[in-house]
């Protein structure tokens, strides 16, 4: 299935067959297999082979420290990792914009922080993504980890000195998001399928077209795409035409989530190595942090119209 999220164009989300390219991945494969076999040969011949099958069975079950394989608990504290050097650095961006250290004339705020993390994140999410089929290289996730939350900071910081409040409400409504999308995910009510990722897919090529149109118009000062967000600032039938599209966008992001959990899980099913867990939390990260962004603005869009 073609996903979204480049995170996991890898064949460790992808190829159930993938476990055999890994370092010591055939036998990782085999193992139970074999183990179960070995076991029902020996047991009705050998007492003694019994006891020690018994006791394996009430050992703990191994993690991703003694086996080296990804897990879902281990990409959750990876995850959680992530977004702490993200607050961190979020803290920084945050008290940096407020400084107004190279700040817009006539503004009390910085735009550097924002500048910064924003043109930093891209130019490593680029290099991960690209790298990643060779070698997963977590410093590099730690460093966009921190670039993004510069960014983040200093656009919440922005925004906030707008409409007083603001990061507040949609860091709620960013979470209940992604709690609601995991517990749907985690019930089984909602899956990722072909035929809805095709249609996701088309509607995330047109909103990345409109997006670059509406930054043009804007550069350009075309009268049509007049406000702080361009065409998002018009109207349709008295509803400002950013809360149309933030609502689609914004459920797109949460279809994004339900394909990158699912791809973790098949990570963790096709036995792929532990190190993964870092870039399925960085894939994480990135829908995240689009998510907030889109919520901030059609709440900004929201406010700004009444």
């Amino acid at each position: 299935m073609a996903l979204n999220n480049p995170a996991f164009n890898n064949p460790a989300f992808q190829d159930p067959k993938a476990v055999r390219s890994y370092p010591g991945g055939a036998q990782a494969a085999n193992i139970g297999g074999a183990t179960q076999t070995a076991a029902a040969q020996r047991a009705g011949v050998d007492a003694a082979a019994n006891a020690r099958l018994e006791g394996m069975y009430a050992a703990p079950p191994a993690g991703a420290v003694e086996t080296d394989r990804m897990t879902i608990e281990d990409s959750v504290l990876k995850t959680v990792a992530l977004f702490a050097i993200l607050l961190v650095t979020a803290a920084v961006g945050w008290v940096w914009t407020l400084g107004g250290i190279a700040a817009i004339p006539g503004a009390q705020v910085s735009i550097l922080p924002w500048m910064i993390g924003a043109l930093g994140g891209f130019v490593l999410a680029m290099v991960i993504i690209f790298t990643s089929r060779k070698k997963v290289r977590p410093a590099l996730i730690f460093a966009y980890a921190a670039f993004e939350g510069l960014f983040v900071g200093g656009i919440s910081a922005f925004f906030e000195t707008q409409w007083e409040g603001i990061v507040f409400q949609a860091t709620l409504a960013t979470l209940s998001v992604v709690g609601v999308t995991l517990a749907l995910f985690a019930s089984g009510k909602v899956r990722a399928s072909k035929k809805a990722t095709k249609v996701f897919m088309i509607a995330m090529v047109g909103y990345l077209v409109f997006s670059l149109v509406n930054v043009g118009l804007m550069l350009f000062n075309v009268p049509i795409a007049g406000g702080a967000f361009g065409l998002l600032s018009q109207t349709v039938m008295g509803i400002p035409l950013g809360l149309i599209i933030g609502v689609l966008v914004v459920i797109m992001a949460a279809y994004s989530l339900v394909l990158d959990f699912d791809s973790i899980q098949q990570g963790v099913r096709n036995g792929a190595p532990r190190q993964y867990g870092w870039l399925g939390a960085f894939g994480i990260m990135v829908t995240v942090v689009w998510l907030y962004v889109e919520i901030l603005r059609i709440i900004a869009i929201v406010r700004g119209s009444n």
